[in-house]
């Protein structure tokens, strides 16, 4: 099943941040989509919730040195 979600991300704040998240695409199965704005500090992702949680992907976020909000 395919869920869509927007995280808010308060600590990103540049082009790198930005692609650093986008790469979560790579390691992570189930993302379909993954959109990021440092502009707006937020982080749009399409996921499948029977291959990757919320929760995964948050921690996978927090890996990386962020804070995702929902």
């Amino acid at each position: 099943m395919m869920v869509k979600k927007t995280f808010v991300i308060s600590d990103m704040h540049c082009a790198n941040c930005v692609m650093r998240l986008e790469g979560l695409e790579d390691d992570l199965p189930g993302i379909r989509y993954i959109r990021g704005s440092y502009h707006r500090q937020t982080l749009e992702v399409e996921f499948d919730e029977t291959q990757l949680s919320e929760e995964q992907l948050r921690a996978a976020i927090a890996r990386l040195g962020y804070t995702a909000q929902a």
